[in-house]
């Protein structure tokens, strides 16, 4: 392990499109099993938690509260990595979810914002190390709702039950503007962190119009509240998203991550938007899994070298750091970033 020095103004520094010491490392979620075998024992509670993203190098945790499961049933398969406690991953329904009409959501509603646990923040407040931060972090308003259904009848409805899919769209929106005020009230968040994923390798979705219309209206009120906070909003999708990158940039959104390799260049994402957003990520997830040492570490290199320079760019995965990826070869990522990610960038 390296010897931590964290410094949250670094990282706002970079999410406000500006060159600090050195390149930040960010990710949205870094499974525990990873985290456990990361420090080699069980993690529990906040302390150890936040010891984690000390030691690995990160200027700031990313936190979702604690909530109710969310509307739809979750499916598990068992994964082949030996590195992994659980060994499951759960996906949702493709075909036809819990929530079809307005019986099911008398049996199955969603939870309020009391029910949302907040107390990680709570006591992060006294148990942050010096010059940590935390990044607050909520999302899935589009995801949550087809999940709720299933996609397959989540599409149909939007054309055939209009009305109950623009209800399920409104209870997340509303629930997500209380979240996202709620983690805006601890001066340890210092960025809001939205997820929810629009679009595949290649292409969205839905049609942008969709999103116009049930989506960005939720986010662009997010974006204000953020705005109107002084702290960077980050935006998670996979997928390619050319279509929407300027209407997620209307909305206020001042990140983006992953940027799947697979999907969009990030070199070509940086030319046309690096003056309105800081990029996230990038380092494919497969590479992170089945890739040698010095594939991991030279695509570490290549986007030092070919991104970070002038700043606004955070290193990370090109997704989130699942349970499957061997700890070995996530410490390469980071270890790599760590040592030779100072500015000016010499690689």
């Amino acid at each position: 392990m390296h010897n931590p020095s964290p410094n949250y103004e670094r990282l706002l520094a970079t999410l406000r499109r500006s060159q600090a010491d050195r390149v930040p490392l960010l990710e949205l979620i870094v499974d525990p099993e990873v985290k456990s075998a990361y420090m080699g024992r069980p993690l529990k509670g906040v302390a150890d938690d936040l010891e984690f993203w000390l030691r690995a190098g990160y200027d700031c945790a990313t936190v979702y509260p604690e909530t109710p499961p969310v509307w739809f049933n979750q499916k598990k398969a068992e994964t082949a990595d030996p590195h992994t406690a659980s060994g499951t991953r759960t996906w949702a329904s493709e075909g036809k979810g819990l929530i079809q009409d307005w019986p099911d959501l008398e049996k199955h509603p969603l939870f309020s914002i009391d029910k949302v646990d907040f107390s990680y923040f709570d006591q992060a407040r006294r148990l942050l190390p010096s010059g940590m931060g935390l990044v607050g972090a909520w999302g899935d308003v589009f995801t949550y709702t087809w999940e709720a259904m299933g996609f397959e009848e989540f599409s149909f409805a939007l054309f055939e039950r209009e009305e109950f899919v623009c209800h399920l769209f409104q209870s997340l929106g509303k629930l997500s503007i209380q979240i996202v005020e709620r983690l805006l009230s601890y001066e340890v968040v210092k960025a809001i962190w939205f997820s929810d994923d629009l679009a595949h390798k290649t292409g969205l979705m839905v049609s942008p119009d969709v999103f116009r219309k049930y989506l960005f209206p939720w986010l662009k009120q997010m974006g204000d509240m953020c705005r109107k906070a002084n702290r960077p909003f980050l935006f998670h999708s996979d997928g390619v998203l050319w279509e929407v990158i300027d209407d997620l940039i209307a909305c206020g959104v001042t990140a983006l991550q992953p940027i799947e390799p697979l999907a969009m260049d990030i070199r070509e994402v940086r030319r046309r938007y690096g003056s309105k957003l800081c990029l996230v990520g990038n380092v494919d997830v497969d590479l992170l899994c089945r890739g040698t040492e010095d594939e991991i570490r030279c695509e570490v290199r290549r986007l030092l070298k070919e991104v970070a320079p002038g700043g606004g760019y955070c290193l990370g995965s090109g997704n989130t750091i699942a349970n499957y990826v061997p700890v070995e070869h996530y410490r390469f990522m980071i270890d790599e970033a760590l040592e030779l990610g100072k500015y000016p960038i010499q690689v």
